[in-house]
């Protein structure tokens, strides 16, 4: 007999995102940062999307990882992505965020 998590149907949109809380059981709060233009201003605003995603057992994910999601069937009331696999962990993601604010300081200098 299959269990509950072979029986879950990946389909539709998948996102990228990093890992900002893992307090449920089996699920993993994830978020990413999006920029939305503001026309009366003519500048952009940075907003936030959160979403939860159900963490199949027998997975290595920690709080900071980046993963990927994709969507599926309503498993809960607030969950209707499935953790799809681990992109880079947390000190990969630190990296990289280094190199962007060193990109934008010597941006913003010149």
């Amino acid at each position: 007999m299959k269990t509950n998590e072979q029986k879950l149907n990946p389909r539709g949109r998948t996102f990228t995102g990093t890992v900002v809380s893992m307090k449920m059981s089996k699920t993993i709060t994830i978020e990413w940062q999006r920029r939305r233009f503001i026309p009366k201003y003519e500048r952009y605003e940075k907003r936030r999307t959160r979403i939860h995603a159900h963490l199949p057992d027998g997975t290595d994910v920690k709080v900071g990882d980046l993963v990927k999601v994709m969507e599926t069937r309503p498993i809960s009331k607030t969950k209707n992505f499935i953790f799809i696999e681990k992109v880079a962990d947390k000190k990969a993601v630190e990296k990289t965020v280094i190199k962007e604010v060193k990109k934008e300081k010597k941006n913003a200098s010149n």
